[in-house]
């Protein structure tokens, strides 16, 4: 699919910085192929097909972008950002690109390029070093401009508005399987403006130890914790959040938990100023939880970036030592998780700003009592 609605001038300016880094890092091409790089650059997001798509992007000559003939009609041109070069059932798109990039020292390429397109280009350009282009492109991609960052802010208010279904009882869940509930989450970020759904976790009681659990038919009974980690794509840019409901009065050991876990993300949000180091925010988490007695049950990082994927850079982890700067956007979602019990996460997308970090999610925080 194409993003007509952003200006070419945009994407003039995104492939303009990109030289800029080449220069940097003495890159002399970036090519990028599926993945979300191409739509950043180009507004074009390609299919995963067997047939190559392709942007060569030179420091010192014009782009080029090559598509399948027959997915030509799908592209729209950005005039002075790339020229459109469709090739046919009988042409041999990694000659063409091996052409565009002669004469190339350092070539750096997609993470998502197929490994069979690269490993088809290695012979035709022998000599050449081959580079990430994450390192070129993705500190760009990191920083959202003030239209990304809306983009997120709507999104993320459209999952906002599907917690508060949650947390209001609408979403029923007693009796209900945890497939049939993650198909209704599904439904309902469709029905407040999502285009598509990249998951909907529903985990209940002991499944919610699990941070990555996929609902089943295990049907969700009364007494128990309910984990709900969901979000999509809306105009082009992700949501994510996460939100726990208990299904009755909740135990004292769970209540207490919370308030751990509730504490820790507020706080790991608080240290996400612009200048903090990202394992910064992580500890901030981690220190809360581990003084409480929960620290080996904290499991995963405490957050990743997101944009136009659900992750990309930068990842809010120990050993991270990047600083926080102005647009960078990220997940804060510290978890609990006693195997074979229960599970809780909190989770809150965050923007780093000048006046401060701006939560984008702003559903209630509390463990929710629902009789539903």
């Amino acid at each position: 699919m194409s993003a007509p609605s952003t200006p070419p001038a945009v994407y003039q300016r995104r492939v303009d910085r990109v030289r800029e880094e080449m220069v940097a890092r003495d890159i002399d091409v970036v090519m990028v192929s599926v993945g979300h790089d191409l739509p950043y650059l180009t507004g074009y997001l390609a299919m995963p097909l067997e047939r190559l798509t392709m942007l060569v992007l030179p420091r010192d000559a014009d782009a080029t972008l090559l598509v399948p003939e027959l997915e030509a009609p799908r592209v729209v041109e950005q005039p002075g950002v790339f020229a459109l070069h469709p090739w046919g059932e009988l042409t041999d798109p990694i000659e063409l690109v091996a052409k565009l990039a002669a004469g190339a020292s350092r070539v750096a390429v997609g993470d998502q390029m197929w490994a069979r397109f690269l490993v088809e280009l290695l012979p035709q350009m022998p000599g050449t070093e081959f580079r990430r282009a994450v390192d070129v492109v993705g500190p760009l991609r990191m920083v959202k401009d003030a239209a990304e960052v809306a983009a997120l802010r709507a999104a993320g208010a459209a999952a906002d508005r599907v917690a508060d279904q949650l947390h209001r009882g609408q979403i029923p869940l007693v009796g209900r399987s945890e497939a049939e509930v993650s198909a209704d989450i599904s439904a309902r970020l469709i029905a407040e403006g999502h285009d598509k759904v990249n998951f909907a976790i529903v985990a209940a009681g002991a499944n919610a130890a699990s941070p990555h659990h996929h609902g089943g038919d295990r049907v969700i009974e009364r007494g128990e914790i309910v984990l709900c980690d969901f979000g999509g794509t809306m105009a082009g840019y992700c949501s994510d959040t996460t939100r726990c409901v208990f299904t009755g009065d909740v135990p004292s050991e769970i209540a207490e938990a919370y308030a751990v876990l509730h504490e820790a993300q507020a706080a790991s949000v608080a240290s996400a100023v612009v200048g903090t180091p990202c394992e910064e925010v992580d500890r901030a988490a981690r220190e809360i939880i581990a003084a409480a007695g929960w620290g080996d049950q904290f499991i995963h990082r405490t957050g990743h970036g997101i944009g136009m994927e659900e992750h990309e850079d930068p990842y809010i982890v120990a050993g991270n030592r990047r600083p926080l700067e102005p647009g960078h956007a990220f997940s804060v979602e510290p978890g609990i998780y006693v195997a074979g019990r229960w599970g809780m996460r909190l989770e809150d997308i965050v923007v780093a700003t000048a006046a401060g970090p701006e939560p984008l999610n702003a559903s209630d925080h509390r463990l929710v009592s629902v009789d539903a």
